[in-house]
């Protein structure tokens, strides 16, 4: 007997301690010292916690009455939903462009982790996604848009690629395609295959390798055949908008008002 339960106990050590196994689980700690640091100076909107994978996370609501429709907007790598050059001018800007907002906050590992790093918990996203949707739907809001900046659009692009877009009415890429300098993109673009609007947009001073598949991805949208798809470049702005964040509001919220879903 006493073998026997040695032998278990060697077995329980050996599992827990193969190595990556704790890598293919989101940073939850640093997750909530993100939401602690910032969920007492929200300004603009009201905190509402969802649940996704039996966790609940933060998410930054700006109910718009009467709104035009539903943007959720999601950040990229090492930022977060009040992020100052995407997502919280956005989540601003469009609700004051008659647009409610749903900023979410985001599966995150460690700092300074990688692209590569990040494929294994994309799939944590796939539940945030349908519990923002659902709330927004809850609310009254016929209308949902998806909008995705760097690392949130590749999560976003796993998302569609396992389940399609049936349950929103439009996407907006933004930053679309950058990963780490020799890594290379596993997650493919969607937006081919997708029948929604779709708007790619970038900065012409993005990363090179995204840049390099503008026409690529041009050409995708083409194939969507939705006559609203489109592919906008906003002339100076970097990969993260720096600065930008202003102009990028106004142009998105041009593409959503004169759009129709």
């Amino acid at each position: 007997m006493m073998t026997i339960f040695k032998q278990i106990t060697v077995s329980i050590i050996f599992l827990a301690s193969v190595p990556g196994m704790a890598e293919d689980l989101p940073d939850y700690e640093r997750e909530q010292r993100i939401a602690e640091q910032i969920e007492p100076d929200i300004f603009d909107g009201e905190s509402v916690w969802l649940n996704a994978n039996d966790h609940d996370f933060l998410a930054i609501h700006i109910p718009v009455e009467n709104s035009t429709g539903a943007v959720i907007v999601m950040h990229g790598r090492d930022v977060n939903p009040e992020e100052q050059n995407v997502v919280g001018p956005l989540r601003v800007g469009l609700a004051e462009q008659g647009w409610t907002t749903l900023a979410l906050q985001m599966p995150v590992l460690a700092k300074g982790k990688q692209y590569n790093d990040y494929l294994p918990i994309l799939k944590f996203a796939h539940g945030r996604i349908e519990a923002a949707i659902q709330f927004l739907r809850d609310q009254g809001e016929n209308t949902v848009i998806l909008a995705s900046h760097s690392c949130g659009a590749h999560m976003t692009n796993d998302w569609l690629n396992k389940v399609g877009d049936n349950r929103i009415n439009g996407y907006i890429a933004i930053g679309l395609g950058a990963t780490d300098i020799g890594q290379k993109l596993q997650t493919p673009f969607p937006i081919a295959n997708m029948t929604v609007p779709v708007l790619d947009i970038y900065g012409s001073n993005e990363f090179p390798a995204p840049l390099s598949m503008v026409g690529e991805r041009q050409a995708m949208l083409k194939q969507n055949g939705n006559p609203a798809s489109t592919q906008i470049v906003v002339d100076g702005a970097d990969h993260y908008f720096t600065d930008y964040g202003d102009i990028l509001t106004v142009v998105i919220a041009e593409w959503l008002n004169q759009t129709t879903f």
